[in-house]
């Protein structure tokens, strides 16, 4: 019969036993530690704030059988966390995720809780969220500003089933609609107050290198061609059509900041703070941005 072990030694096992694996995290966590964590937490069905209380709680035998699968699968397949356990959290939100999507990640998601008061339009009535892959991003669009209607694009029918669900979940389907398009292509004549996107942006030398654990998730999500920016180029090329006046655009261009003002030396970006510094989300005013024909 196996020995009674409490949260805090499987978690404490199970880092040790991740860190030898040499497991490439990213996918809401950043060590191995933190995965052990978020394994033992699903498991037990507990909350977040709930864990230094149950470091002491000793595992019943099913709990155990279920941990010590789900790290050996962790550990055999390197498929990341959130595909094993169907969930991913940005910050105290929960959302569905499956292979069919990349697992939300966005930076974004810290500056919509506070991080864009500053230059916010004074009331958001509509909003956008292109590239919404898990629908993550729209989902809380439409918890920041209560009085907004969502508009959230994909060009993968797949990765909007799953935003249905999200959407679905938080009881949102009122207030956000699901838009299967090629960026731009399919919203003709909407303007909105605020666009935000996470759009592939991964340059090619970087996916041929990619770790194991990234591969799963789909490529066409994740590519942005040879520099990373051909996503990003457009979306420059097309957002003043698509802004109603006093509109902001806030992108997510990953490590490629420097690339982006060498392309577009005249564009005056501002680069937001969040928690990995003032180099992967950029803020531009409509009236900033070049000018395209009307639609």
């Amino acid at each position: 019969m196996p020995v009674p072990l409490t949260v805090g030694e499987f978690i404490r096992g199970a880092t040790r036993r991740m860190q030898r694996a040499r497991l490439r995290f990213g996918h809401g966590t950043h060590n191995a530690r933190d995965e052990a964590v978020v394994l033992a937490l699903h498991v037990l069905k507990l909350p977040f704030e709930s864990l230094r209380g149950a470091l002491g709680r000793r595992l019943s035998a099913s709990e155990r059988a279920r941990l010590e699968s789900l790290l050996e699968r962790r550990i055999r397949t390197r498929v990341p966390a959130p595909y094993l356990t169907r969930e991913a959290w940005l910050g105290a939100y929960r959302f569905y995720v499956d292979r069919r999507v990349i697992v939300p990640r966005s930076f974004i998601a810290e500056l919509l809780r506070a991080g864009l008061e500053p230059w916010l339009p004074r009331n958001v009535r509509r909003a956008l969220d292109l590239c919404t892959g898990s629908g993550c991003l729209a989902v809380l669009l439409a918890k920041r500003f209560h009085a907004a209607q969502v508009d959230a694009s994909d060009l993968s029918a797949d990765a909007l089933a799953v935003a249905g669900r999200n959407v679905a979940r938080y009881r949102l389907g009122r207030r956000v609609r699901l838009v299967r398009s090629d960026l731009f292509a399919q919203l003709r004549g909407r303007r909105y107050d605020l666009i935000v996107s996470n759009p592939p942006y991964v340059k090619a030398a970087s996916m041929r290198t990619l770790p194991p654990e990234y591969r799963h998730e789909p490529r066409a999500a994740l590519a942005g061609g040879a520099d990373g920016l051909n996503f990003v180029r457009r979306i420059l090329g097309e957002a003043h059509a698509h802004l109603a006046p006093g509109g902001l655009l806030v992108c997510e261009i990953g490590h490629n900041r420097r690339a982006l003002e060498k392309a577009f030396p005249s564009l005056p970006f501002l680069w937001l703070e969040t928690s990995a510094g003032p180099e992967h989300v950029f803020l531009l005013e409509r009236e900033q941005l070049p000018l395209t024909r009307a639609i």
